[in-house]
């Protein structure tokens, strides 16, 4: 499955659109992760647990638009995008989104 952040796959060409696809994952941070996160965020600088929850959501979210795309009958997801927002104090939406195609190389 190629996934790209562009219209167009160089040396490809889109056959069939099969619509919109997207994978969603909802995590919570925790009460553990929290605390820490906020004594990190007293003395400045990265907040590691929260980037590594992030990371690991991304990863899902991609994994699941994947999957959607496979059952849509795609070889392909062009215009990949993410999107995140917050759900109360601790949890964060992850939204993997994108075209699922099929795309052949161009002759």
């Amino acid at each position: 499955m190629i996934v790209a952040t562009t219209e167009n796959i160089a040396g490809h060409r889109t056959v069939k659109t099969l619509g919109q696809c997207f994978g969603v994952v909802v995590r919570s941070r925790g009460l553990g992760g929290n605390f820490v996160a906020g004594l990190r965020a007293i003395v400045g600088g990265e907040i590691h647990e929260y980037t590594q929850l992030l990371e690991e959501a991304r990863r899902h979210a991609l994994d699941r638009l994947v999957q959607n795309a496979t059952t849509m009958g795609a070889n392909a997801v062009l215009m990949m995008r993410y999107d995140s927002a917050e759900l109360g104090n601790t949890m964060s939406e992850i939204v993997a989104y994108g075209t699922a195609a099929v795309i052949e190389p161009a002759s």
